[in-house]
């Protein structure tokens, strides 16, 4: 099946693969109760921005592969319609790897080419060069690199001068370059072959690495392109707190709540309707305050600081921090650094008087500092 691009060239009607299972071990304990795709990141879902880049790029059918944290995924996103685009669920009934969630979707994406985007992936600058050049090639797969300090951790590719792959392989404990795989991937129907030869990896699973090397060893074409902008893999409460100062830098002012008198605003910081800045508070951007929140009196939201709908702050610092919502902070203490769930309660306690507070707090957390 084919349509029409952007600019007039013809070219095959592409799908999207976005892969919202696993069960997110290391950002525990937030993922015993959350799906780790659904963490936001500058008061967004991690997974809606990678539905957001596959939209963009003009694709109509996503298909989203699920596991263990489905009905709370197909609550969030629904049918696709907010996007303008239909979705359909592909349950995984466990973790067994990228190339097996491809596997598993072939009837779904049928013979038509598809990207394939990992929903805890987040990309500055999108993937629509990325596709067009794809749609413009005859390569059977095309893979997106970006250069790391830690090339264990992911899947790495080594290349010749002319971009093309030499070789691949996933997390390697001796790595043979710098570039990594980025969690996005281009493919056409070759891939279903490949994916059903290749066996699974010591960690019992079917890598997208061996799949891709697979393709390479029988001589078709895959393409490298090297990302410009950044691009974080948000498995870490680390990573998370990166991608939310990354996407904060770009924040556009936003003022819908009742900000009283005697508040200090101070950079770009949007704050949501129905919130309210009480007296005596200091709000420093680059910041992001959702709706219905209470800030204040006497409370400090510093720089690179998201606060989630429903929350409420007094007589606190926090800075460089992702608050996810619903939760209370009352603790006359200075928080940094700190992820802190759904449902909690910081209050403060006698005789403790640190300079700072680091914290990773799970849902219905209730603790005192």
């Amino acid at each position: 099946m084919r349509g029409w691009g952007r600019i007039g060239r013809r070219f095959e009607i592409m799908k999207g693969l976005i892969l919202s299972g696993g069960s997110g071990t290391r950002l525990r304990p937030l993922t015993h109760t959350s799906a780790k795709q659904l963490i936001p990141i500058a008061n967004k879902p991690n997974l809606f921005y990678a539905i957001e880049d596959v939209v963009n790029a003009g694709v109509k059918e996503i298909g989203i592969v699920v596991g263990h944290t489905k009905k709370e995924v197909m609550e969030a996103v629904g049918d696709g319609s907010k996007w303008g685009v239909k979705v359909t669920y592909i349950e995984q009934d466990a973790p067994r790897g990228i190339a097996h969630a491809v596997l598993i979707s072939e009837k779904f994406l049928g013979s038509e080419p598809f990207v394939l985007y990992l929903g805890d992936n987040v990309l500055k600058g999108g993937i629509n060069e990325f596709v067009e050049e794809f749609e413009k090639s005859d390569a059977s797969a095309s893979v997106m690199l970006t250069k790391v300090k830690d090339p264990q951790r992911f899947g790495v590719a080594e290349i010749d001068s002319k971009g093309r792959i030499i070789s691949l392989e996933e997390k390697p404990k001796q790595p043979k370059s710098d570039l990594a795989l980025v969690g996005i991937y281009l493919f056409r129907k070759p891939i279903f072959e490949a994916v059903k030869r290749i066996k699974p990896s010591w960690r019992n699973e079917l890598e997208i690495t061996e799949a891709i090397a697979y393709l390479v060893s029988h001589k078709h074409k895959v393409t490298t392109q090297i990302v410009k902008g950044w691009w974080k893999d948000t498995g870490k409460p680390e990573d998370i707190l990166e991608a939310n100062r990354l996407i904060l830098e770009g924040i556009a002012p936003k003022m819908e709540g009742t900000v009283e008198e005697g508040v200090e605003i101070v950079g770009r910081v949007a704050i949501g309707a129905g919130t309210v800045v009480r007296r005596g508070s200091s709000i420093h951007g680059p910041a992001i305050i959702g709706k219905n929140c209470e800030i204040g009196p006497n409370a400090y939201v510093g720089p690179f600081t998201s606060v989630g709908d429903n929350s409420k702050l007094v007589n606190v610092e926090i800075e460089n921090s992702v608050l996810i919502g619903d939760s209370v902070i009352e603790c006359s203490k200075r928080i940094r650094d700190s992820l802190i769930g759904r449902h909690v309660h910081v209050a403060s306690a006698d005789n403790s008087v640190p300079k700072c507070h680091k914290l990773i707090l799970g849902e219905h957390s209730v603790i005192s500092i």
